[in-house]
């Protein structure tokens, strides 16, 4: 993964120039498409190699990358074409699955846990329930081109949903699912950030710490619960965007 110098153009050698060139000639590489979002870019030792250069040139060059939102430096992993934010809706209920494609990326699921139970009492609460029967508890990953996007985690009222007992969510995603076969009349979204915790950082291959994006969902028809649902999604690759009109 060796970075191409064009040997025709005298080597440069004052460190100020150098590290403007390497920058450009990285950033013409990304803006290009010759090097697409999550590229590895060549490790600090193969650029030095390449220009003939101290690591503190190298960089420097890559400081200004990162400050331009061009790539992200991950440690222990490398450095990296950083891939665009992802957007959502705040306003409206967005297919995760859908809405990967629709950036024209590769999406992947994945079920982590599905079991039926009778609801306790912590799940009539997320639920807003006085009483119910039957619960379906989902945790799935959502990932986009194998680069984990979200961790799901969903609760779904079978009392309100008793054909979701017969769904495949092996197969297909359960908001998918229920946007496809359940109609609903009311939606709510709490918008908040957590910081990462052991398990959310090894679903999401993101560290321990690191900032969390958390939609917490719940959809209702004729004012019946139907499903409550908790998104995460790394931070620093995804933002919520909304856009309405004025009276």
């Amino acid at each position: 993964m060796s970075l191409a110098i064009d040997r025709s153009k005298p080597q440069l050698t004052d460190k100020p120039t150098l590290y403007k060139q390497i920058r450009l000639d990285i950033e013409r590489r990304i803006l290009s498409g010759e090097w697409p979002p999550g590229h590895r870019i060549p490790f600090e030792h193969e650029l030095m190699a390449d220009y003939r250069c101290s690591r503190m040139t190298v960089s420097k060059a890559l400081s200004e990358l990162a400050q331009a939102d061009l790539i992200e430096r991950r440690r222990r992993a490398g450095t990296f074409v950083r891939r665009p934010k992802f957007l959502s809706a705040v306003l409206t209920i967005s297919d995760i699955r859908a809405e990967i494609t629709a950036l024209g990326r590769s999406y992947g699921y994945q079920l982590i846990k599905c079991s039926r139970r009778i609801a306790n009492a912590t799940d009539r609460i997320r639920l807003g329930v006085g009483k119910t029967g039957k619960v379906i508890a989902i945790a799935c990953r959502h990932s986009a081109d194998a680069v984990p996007f979200a961790i799901e985690d969903r609760l779904i009222d079978l009392d309100a949903v008793p054909e979701a007992a017969t769904a495949d969510f092996a197969a297909e995603p359960p908001g998918s699912w229920l946007l496809h076969h359940v109609p609903w009349t009311e939606a709510e979204h709490a918008i908040s950030a957590i910081s990462a915790d052991d398990e959310a950082a090894a679903s999401l291959d993101i560290p321990i710490g690191a900032p969390c994006l958390v939609i917490d969902r719940h959809t209702w028809r004729g004012g019946r619960p139907l499903t409550a649902v908790r998104l995460i999604y790394p931070g620093e690759s995804h933002k919520l965007v909304a856009r309405f009109k004025g009276g």
